[in-house]
């Protein structure tokens, strides 16, 4: 079961200045008040799973995406926050098809129907079909709009763990997610802060800010996360110069490698979110040189890229362009080896 163990909220109780647009409550949090018959939603369920099966390696083999297995993974992921009870559904026997016992669900059966059919024929990604995401130890609110969260990105709460356990100070001090989209760094980051850490969430876009600021309440971390809508320091002008540390997933994909994404994410997720340039790392630069002026002295950073080359790139950039303000900058690998991040402390 794919469960939160965090306080559901109703989304209408979620206020931002930037927007007033309608957000999307993840699947898990509704209330089952559908009801339809075991015969009628076994019926669904083979319809699914047949479209599902007619997809064999068809994604993988196109563009990397998922193949049937993975698709049925992800079926099985649905029936169990789309049903109030999807254990007992899903042990009925296989052929049960005359069963008009009632079931509750949290979605009508068209619903889901549909849900299902944007999944497999228009790719939607999945986090947007229920509305969530699973990342480290958090459920995430997303939706169209919002850049899903990569397992990846999960690595820069540890390293802003390690470099706080190395300098207790940074603890207590005022923290920047640049970019923040969902949410997920601010958040994650908020939770290993002191008592008096403090992180300020920016986005450009207003869909991004709604939904962080509805992930950050429903952590109850109003008090210790404050999301402002703008462009990376922007909104932080009134405390230049205060941060103990910046991070950033920001957009750093080629302008001319979009059209070649997966299609779950071409197709689907916000191109503000993905495209970084001619190069890939137009913001990325933007964001090294401001750190210059926002980081405290010892102040620490740390910043998803690409991989590899646009690290090694920045890496030089900052060594000679920023010579003088920087201290132990690396690259850091991710899970796959892959030269992820770069990390660095402004010089004191």
């Amino acid at each position: 079961m794919r469960l939160s163990f965090i306080r559901p909220i109703s989304c209408c109780s979620v206020s931002s200045p930037a927007t007033s647009l309608k957000l999307q409550k993840p699947l898990f949090l509704r209330p089952p008040t559908f009801k339809t018959t075991i015969s009628d939603l076994k019926k669904w369920h083979l319809w699914a799973k047949s479209l599902t099966s007619s997809v064999g390696s068809t994604f993988l083999e196109l563009d990397n995406g998922p193949d049937s297995e993975l698709l049925l993974r992800e079926l099985n992921w649905l029936v169990e926050d789309a049903i109030q009870t999807p254990k007992s559904f899903l042990q009925q026997p296989q052929k049960n098809y005359n069963d008009n016992s009632s079931v509750s669900i949290r979605a009508s059966l068209e619903e889901l129907y549909m849900l299902w059919k944007q999944r497999v024929e228009e790719r939607r990604p999945f986090q947007y079909v229920v509305g969530c995401e699973h990342w480290r130890d958090l459920v995430l609110s997303v939706q169209e709009g919002v850049l899903i969260p990569r397992p990846e990105t999960e690595l820069i709460v540890d390293l802003v763990d390690d470099a706080i356990k190395e300098n207790e100070e940074l603890r207590e001090g005022l923290w920047a997610d640049l970019g923040t989209g969902s949410g997920a760094l601010a958040i994650g980051i908020a939770r290993i802060l002191g008592s008096s850490g403090r992180v300020v969430a920016t986005d450009l876009s207003p869909v991004a800010t709604a939904v962080a600021s509805y992930n950050v309440q429903r952590y109850e971390l109003e008090e210790k996360v404050h999301v402002k809508q703008g462009s990376w320091f922007e909104p932080l002008r009134d405390d230049e110069g205060q941060f103990v540390g910046l991070v950033s997933n920001p957009p750093y994909i080629p302008s001319k490698d979009i059209g070649g994404l997966q299609a779950e994410v071409g197709r689907h997720e916000p191109r503000l979110a993905l495209d970084g340039g001619a190069s890939g790392k137009n913001d990325l630069i933007h964001l090294c040189d401001g750190a210059v002026s926002m980081l405290k002295p010892g102040g620490f950073f740390a910043f998803e890229t690409n991989g590899d080359e646009q690290s090694k790139f920045l890496v030089h950039y900052i060594e000679t362009k920023k010579q003088g303000n920087f201290s132990k900058v690396k690259m850091v690998p991710d899970f796959a080896g892959i030269k992820r991040f770069i990390t660095g402390f402004r010089g004191r």
